[in-house]
């Protein structure tokens, strides 16, 4: 398939002022105190723009590295419907546990949380259909070897997307594109303009990485 880009819109001044705050607090991991600014909108990486590369399906175990608030975890896990499951990981447990509280009594796919370091996740080899992380890999130690686990446990033919928006732990396509060569993943297509875009990569059939 061929990578597509969209052409970049210019940003409205709600837009901007999120943009502004998000690079002006931004820590890793990032605090549970300011969750409440990982609910505001960041241009282009929308819930809409998500559901075009990871494409969840129901029945599909997923997994999410970093779902901070939820704000796209309550999204897929309601795409994923009974029979699915995504799993949220996270290295801090306040967050699992307000996103855990935010699902009570939705009607959405069962989300399983785990507390883990994304470089070791307790998960086997060939575990997940797809998995997703949005501004979050720069926060991670070794991003690399995040993106070596999440490659191992993906099923041949597995889906990773990514989310990079620019802030001070932003990873450029260009180093995306090598963590994921290294890891045996295949860029298939990506959205965005360069600054804050999405990407998706695809194991090689028959291949575990």
């Amino acid at each position: 398939m061929k990578p597509s880009v969209r052409r970049p819109v210019l940003l409205g001044a709600a837009a901007v002022a999120a943009a502004a705050t998000w690079w002006g607090t931004d820590a890793a991991p990032y605090p549970y105190a300011q969750r409440w600014l990982l609910d505001l909108p960041l241009p282009f990486l929308t819930n809409r723009r998500l559901d075009a590369l990871l494409a969840a399906r129901p029945g599909e175990r997923v997994l999410e590295l970093g779902p901070g608030t939820g704000l796209q975890a309550l999204h897929v896990a309601g795409l994923l419907g009974a029979g699915g499951r995504l799993d949220i990981v996270d290295v801090q447990q306040s967050m699992l546990d307000h996103v855990m509280r935010r699902a009570a009594g939705r009607n959405i796919g069962p989300i399983v949380p785990t507390r883990a370091d994304a470089r070791e996740l307790p998960f086997g080899d060939g575990s997940f259909d797809a998995a997703y992380l949005v501004t979050v890999l720069g926060e991670i130690p070794d991003p690399q070897a995040a993106v070596r686990e999440i490659g191992r446990v993906l099923k041949p033919g597995g889906r990773l997307v990514v989310g990079e928006f620019l802030d001070r732990h932003f990873v450029p396509l260009v180093t995306l594109l090598g963590y994921a060569n290294e890891a045996g993943l295949r860029p298939s297509a990506w959205l965005g303009p360069a600054l804050a875009y999405f990407a998706r990569f695809h194991t090689v059939f028959g291949e575990v990485s």
